[in-house]
């Protein structure tokens, strides 16, 4: 009797990838066709792109049986993009998440699928080097930082979101539905038996990075917010501290009027900047705390993740 063939699913988010998606196609077919043994199915995700990604991604599905498409009903950003294709993705054996501008290697994936049936439930690529600006990899580096000291998980570093999870993290990580999504943080909270696959990213092949400036930022706030409760320890700290010194402030001054009265110099500018200073820092605590609750407003709304447009399917993406 065969053994059943294990069927591996790629989740791929595009957003305005038009120029590059062929020659992406191109070399994730050229790749996985070294495992002949396995049967593959490449769900992409149009994230509500601005350029001709979708028409060339129905094209791909023309050719391609084991090409599905699914398209957003406008851009939800790439954590909530990955999340419909893992939804569409759930019950394979494997699946994938890649990006698709080759930074991220298709042959790469050959060696995840390989840790993957050595035992692991999830490998997760993990950069040695990257073709970014010095900008970019300084405020990767203050990011990871920050997130290894201040998450409640522990979240590799040098890790996106490529990698391979079993089926049964996959049907773990779709049950959290927080729309403030960071999904390697929750991946790394699900747990199971992760292991890193170390490699070289690429520069990119076309067009350019879906995560300017802004989105990073948000992205780090997820991380932080979605995972650490420290910012709101951090107020009660600095609330003590501030006291404290408040404390201190008030004995010097008491001193100086019952002991050398001929010291005290008349004079708002201390008083002005003291109240200044507190009061930014009181602006600032209020941004945190807000930050939170905005967090807890979002989810009790109870909104769905996204809205799909259009669903196409290829003769294998039925396959349960």
């Amino acid at each position: 009797m065969t053994s059943t063939r294990r069927l591996v699913a790629y989740v791929l988010p595009v957003f305005n990838e038009a120029a590059g998606i062929g020659a992406f196609h191109d070399a994730l077919v050229a790749a996985t066709d070294q495992r002949p043994d396995l049967d593959f199915e490449f769900v992409y995700i149009d994230d509500g792109s601005r350029d001709a990604s979708l028409d060339r991604l129905i094209e791909l599905r023309a050719t391609d049986s084991r090409v599905t498409v699914l398209a957003l009903a406008r851009n939800f950003g790439h954590q909530i993009a990955v999340t419909a294709g893992l939804d569409a993705a759930a019950g394979r054996d494997a699946v994938v998440i890649m990006d698709t501008d080759l930074q991220d290697p298709p042959e790469v994936s050959l060696r995840l699928i390989e840790t993957w049936e050595a035992g692991a439930d999830v490998a997760y690529a993990q950069r040695r080097t990257r073709q970014d600006s010095a900008f970019k990899k300084g405020t990767a580096f203050v990011f990871y930082w920050l997130l290894r000291r201040l998450a409640s998980v522990d979240i590799p570093r040098n890790v996106g979101d490529f990698r391979l999870m079993d089926r049964r993290v996959v049907a773990e990580v779709i049950r959290y539905r927080e729309h403030d999504r960071f999904l390697r943080g929750i991946v790394s909270h699900v747990g199971f038996r992760q292991e890193a696959v170390p490699f070289d990213r690429d520069p990119r092949h076309a067009g350019s990075s879906s995560y300017p400036l802004r989105t990073m930022l948000k992205l780090a706030a997820d991380g932080i917010l979605g995972f650490s409760t420290f910012p709101l320890r951090l107020i009660s700290r600095l609330g003590l501290l501030i006291s404290f010194l408040s404390v201190l402030g008030a004995l010097f001054v008491i001193y100086v009027r019952i002991f050398e009265p001929s010291k005290a110099v008349p004079g708002w500018a201390f008083i002005a900047v003291g109240m200044f200073t507190l009061s930014g820092l009181q602006l600032l605590m209020m941004g945190v705390i807000g930050s939170y609750l905005g967090r807890v407003y979002v989810e009790t709304q109870d909104r769905p993740l996204y809205a799909l447009a259009m669903v196409a399917r290829g003769r294998d993406g039925d396959r349960p």
